[in-house]
């Protein structure tokens, strides 16, 4: 399917001088404690990485064995490990989510179907073809904001049937109450996780996927040796400790007061957004959404663009959250184009 650039991210809208609401990485990070710990790790660069030790800290920290993670070089690699390992027969991608998966699989050769949600953009798992072999789902989603309830994804499970599920905003929800990450008795579930938009680590790419040890396996007999650096791995371990964890839901604690501060906000001045918002982002639709984007950008600002996600189009805009004096910006900039 080519009728949108599912390879158009986020990044491709900023620029000097913009104020960033395109891209989802956390400002101010990596915080210093992170830094140097990655700039002690330069000292190792003459080895080879060993993900040995890594890979068992960051599986501990969901309860897992290590024979059941694989760690990754960001989400983006464990997209392509699964459309290259995987030999579907009928790929389902539900849409509108983050547009890799899809392009991985289509890379690979393989023939996506689409189940496009839309209203609330909430999951209806009789949407999804009780033959497909291979769904693949965001939650949160990515532009939608939208978190599905464990219990609805879980009921996609299957024999016969790889379940993926993209957590890479699950870190954004206090607690995680919905995460399937811990779960090893859903058959096919392959559940993957980001790191790099928490602890602002995208230009280092570091991730990992959580599966059954057969698909673990067969995708890392797929990944190239020493896919993931030794600062990387430094990386997920240190993400991962209590510190961490503590740190990150005092930011999703923070980021929940502020985003739902904000759509009251902008909900107010009449325009539309996806309500229930659970991820460090909100979807917005406007009147004319690509004239606004541009005037926006005329005005300092960079969006994300909505019509490069399959099932939206140019009256949707995702915007990321960030603190209240930098989203008052846009806010009096949405107030004078569209209210």
């Amino acid at each position: 399917m080519t009728d949108v650039d599912l390879h158009h991210h986020g990044d491709a809208e900023i620029g000097p001088g913009l104020v960033d609401f395109a891209v989802n990485v956390r400002p101010g990070t990596p915080p210093p404690w992170l830094t140097d710990r990655l700039a002690v790790s330069l000292s190792g660069l003459s080895a080879y990485p060993d993900p040995g030790r890594s890979r068992a800290r960051v599986a501990a920290r969901h309860g897992r064995d290590p024979a059941e993670l694989l760690l990754t070089a960001g989400a983006a690699e464990a997209f392509v490990l699964i459309a290259r390992t995987l030999r579907p027969r009928r790929p389902v991608v539900v849409h509108p989510q983050f547009t890799e998966p899809e392009a991985a699989l289509a890379a690979a050769g393989h023939t996506v179907e689409r189940v496009v949600l839309d209203g609330d953009f909430r999951l209806d798992p009789a949407r999804v073809p009780a033959d497909a072999d291979l769904v693949v789902v965001g939650n949160p989603t990515n532009p939608t904001s939208v978190l599905h309830p464990a219990a609805t994804l879980a009921s996609l499970a299957r024999p016969g049937r790889v379940l993926v599920v993209d957590e890479a905003f699950a870190d954004c929800v206090p607690g995680e109450p919905e995460s399937l990450a811990g779960r090893d008795d859903l058959p096919g579930l392959v559940v993957l996780r980001s790191l790099t938009k928490t602890w602002g680590l995208a230009g280092l790419r570091v991730g990992y996927l959580l599966a059954p040890p057969p698909l673990v396996a067969s995708f890392a007999q797929a990944q190239p040796l020493w896919s993931v650096s030794t600062p990387a791995l430094v990386a997920a371990e240190a993400c991962t400790e209590p510190r961490a964890l503590a740190e990150a839901d005092q930011w999703a604690r923070e980021l929940r007061e502020e985003r739902e501060r904000w759509e009251k906000e902008l909900t107010a001045l009449g325009l539309d957004v996806t309500p229930d918002a659970r991820a460090s982002f909100l979807l917005l639709r406007v009147p004319a959404g690509d004239q606004v984007r541009a005037s926006l950008r005329e005005r300092g600002i960079a969006v994300r663009r909505g019509d490069t996600f399959p099932g939206l189009g140019r009256d949707w805009l995702r915007v990321a959250v960030r603190d209240r004096d930098t989203n008052a910006v846009l806010t009096a900039a949405l107030a004078e184009l569209v209210c």
